[in-house]
């Protein structure tokens, strides 16, 4: 980026910050919550008391790191230290505690203090950055920092500071290292007498904090008991906005938002349900589409100084995906509209909801039930040329110069696809048959143009066009001969065991739908847990359903069935070269997400409420609910992560936290928002 550098401020000593640090004087309004989640190499302590959130992520291994997240401004403190020949160990010895200090023009920065040791005799400081989550995700990827955020040490006696305003000059961010047993010698930390190196960390910024959701103002009396999760929630859980992830994800994010708040609907307490829809209505674009993440503090002034010279710490908006478009109506409606017994409802909170001032992403005060209306107008006039001409060329595809637009949104995540399964068979006409909903519920009108009307009228004819065009151009067939060739070879490649997912292919051949489409039309014949959208958004023909959860329902690699869960992507009948992108340690590969499995549960439980299945099946439906569950239960410690890979040993699948390989390409969040839905998707008889 061409930028101006910026000169930054180191601070005074660390005795100064020492003697800086003050304590909370007001009162709780909510009970302090911290807890501890040990996941593969990372450590995690979370705490949210008072006006400070914050969560300490210690690495372990042969690449120490200690970084410290805070929701406020989605700003974060971290420090890199050099490759190690031998794995070393970090110990948590004291939990953070909230700490308040003032910077050097005496203005407020809130954060925490907290204890460690390092079974290390010695290591060496690569990097310290200090700025935006996005800056330190930036940098734990690709080892890069913008020169602009350059900060230098101040060191005094066994004290190491680094200090610095924000880019624009507001309150920025300080990290402190207190040498409690150990020296620091030449850039490297040395372990004292008893082996290891104990520190006192600090950590804190000065970005406004968020308004804390917890109690009964997040969840009803219907949640689950399951402690982790509510754990989990609240501290992601804010008026503003909810947060997708922790500790790399530590904002608002459109898609998240709005799968959790669908999952989540049957607990969530309705002023958190109300906050969180509204959040997207929000930030929304001029155009009506969903925004799907947000670039606020200091990463928003580095987009604003790439832009346009300026230094402007005004949000900046990502309109990149596709899906998230299509979700904001049924997952609107499924809250505004009662929909049970076969007619739809205005809920007695929907009026007043739509009503409500807002201001929107472009500064312009209006209410929700206006913006509403921008994103459903979108949404059917991108609608309609697939619906008047159904062809594959006007099926909704990624944007041009994009290779990513769902959230399977890593470079391969759909194969190099550009006309997503879950976006063109199942969202799009589930926004339109909402759409149609909504328009006859009467809860839209006082917001509606006689364009609206006309435009409206015919959401619901566009629907059953698309229901019944867009998914056959989806259909893959492999013959049985073909099919278990494939399976045997894939196996042997990956080193795991080919027969019973050979025994349950049966005598016919195998048939499911696409992950996407590329641009001539052609199918990607990836397997794939997307037809959990289609449970949960749909209500597919009978025989369709059958076949699409008996299919997914075998055992990998002829079906998604793993005994650490069921993966997302199942790659066996693609070419040996796109196999390899869909590996166990690929972002959206042969790996489980929690999200995902919730979605297809909830999804079968809601097929599972029609009148019209036949006994078979919904036998089959009960067993496949049965088996995915079971799946579920087994992996139940992980099940508020982000995602998780596996091992096989001995014949046996064991879940692995995805981050604790060096091939795994990322790291997951420990906690995940859309992995916290488990407090409503509940097992059969609802047990915990």
């Amino acid at each position: 980026m061409a930028l101006k550098r910026l000169a930054t401020s180191a601070g005074v000593a660390g005795s100064l910050l020492l003697a800086l640090l003050v304590s909370r004087a007001e009162t709780a309004t909510d009970p302090p919550l911290a807890f501890t989640v040990d996941e593969g190499l990372n450590a995690n302590a979370f705490l949210r008391q008072d006006d400070v959130a914050a969560h300490l992520v210690l690495r372990s291994g042969t690449d120490p790191r200690l970084l410290i997240a805070f929701p406020a401004g989605d700003s974060g403190v971290a420090v890199w230290f050099e490759h190690q020949t031998r794995p070393v160990s970090w110990h948590l010895l004291t939990p953070p505690t909230p700490v308040h200090a003032r910077d050097e023009h005496g203005r407020a920065l809130a954060g925490v203090v907290a204890e460690a040791s390092l079974t290390a005799a010695d290591v060496q400081i690569r990097h310290a950055v200090l700025s935006s989550i996005r800056v330190l995700r930036d940098y734990e990827q690709l080892h890069q920092l913008p020169r602009e955020l350059e900060t230098p040490l101040a060191t005094r006696s066994r004290t190491l500071t680094w200090s610095r305003d924000r880019l624009d000059g507001a309150p920025g961010y300080r990290l402190t290292l207190e040498i409690t047993d150990g020296q620091f010698v030449g850039g490297h930390l040395r372990a004292g007498a008893d082996g290891q190196l104990h520190l006192r960390i600090t950590g804190l910024t000065g970005e406004p904090p968020l308004t804390p959701l917890a109690g009964e103002a997040l969840l009803n009396g219907t949640a689950a008991t399951d402690a982790r999760a509510r754990e989990t929630l609240t501290f992601l859980a804010y008026r503003e906005k909810l947060l997708a992830g922790s500790w790399r994800f530590d904002t608002y994010f459109g898609r998240d938002t709005l799968m959790s708040l669908r999952l989540l609907l049957p607990a969530l307490a309705a002023p958190a349900a109300e906050d969180a829809l509204s959040s997207v209505l929000e930030r929304l674009s001029p155009a009506g589409e969903v925004a799907h993440e947000e670039d606020i503090g200091e990463r928003a002034i580095l987009d604003h100084l790439e832009r346009n010279g300026t230094r402007s710490s005004a949000p900046v908006y990502d309109y990149e995906m596709i899906d998230e478009d299509f979700l904001l109506a049924p997952v609107a409606s499924a809250w505004l509209l009662d929909s049970g017994h076969g007619r739809s409802r205005v809920r007695p909170r929907a009026p007043a909801f739509l009503a409500t001032a807002i201001s929107t992403a472009d500064g312009r005060r209006s209410t929700r039930g206006a913006e509403f209306l921008r994103n459903l107008r979108y949404a059917v006039e991108r609608a309609s040329g697939f619906a008047a001409h159904p062809a594959v060329r006007n099926l909704i595809g990624l944007k041009p110069g994009l290779d990513v637009g769902d959230w399977r949104d890593s470079e391969w995540g759909l194969g190099g696809g550009r006309y997503p399964y879950d976006v063109n068979a199942v969202l799009v006409p589930a926004a339109l048959e909402a759409v149609s909903q909504l328009y006859a519920s009467g809860v839209l009108t006082p917001y509606l143009t006689p364009a609206d009307r006309r435009l409206f009228a015919r959401a619901s004819g566009m629907a059953e066009r698309w229901r019944a065009q867009a998914p056959p151009l989806f259909d893959v067939s492999v013959a049985h001969a073909v099919a278990a060739r494939a399976i045997a070879a894939y196996a042997a490649v990956q080193g795991i065991p080919a027969r019973r997912a050979l025994a349950a292919l049966g005598a016919g051949p195998v048939r499911f739908h696409a992950l996407a489409l590329d641009t001539a039309g052609d199918a990607i014949p990836v397997m794939h847990s997307d037809e959990g959208f289609a449970l949960l958004f749909g209500a597919p023909d009978a025989s369709v359903l059958d076949r699409v959860v008996q299919v997914l329902m075998r055992p990998f690699p002829a079906g998604l069935m793993t005994g650490a869960g069921m993966v997302v992507a199942n790659p066996v009948f693609c070419a040996p070269s796109l196999q390899a992108r869909f590996s166990r340690n690929a972002y959206h590969g042969t790996v489980v997400w929690s999200w995902q499995q919730a979605l297809f549960a909830a999804g079968l439980e809601r097929q599972l409420e029609r009148d019209d299945l036949p006994p078979e099946v919904r036998g089959h439906l009960l067993e496949a609910q049965r088996v995915l569950w079971s799946q579920i239960s087994a992996t139940r410690s992980m099940n508020n992560s982000e995602l998780w890979s596996w091992s096989l040993k001995d014949g046996k699948y064991a879940a692995v936290p995805f981050g604790a390989s060096a091939a795994d390409v990322d790291e997951s969040n420990a906690a995940q928002l859309w992995s916290t839905v488990f407090l409503a998707v509940r097992p059969p008889g609802g047990r915990p």
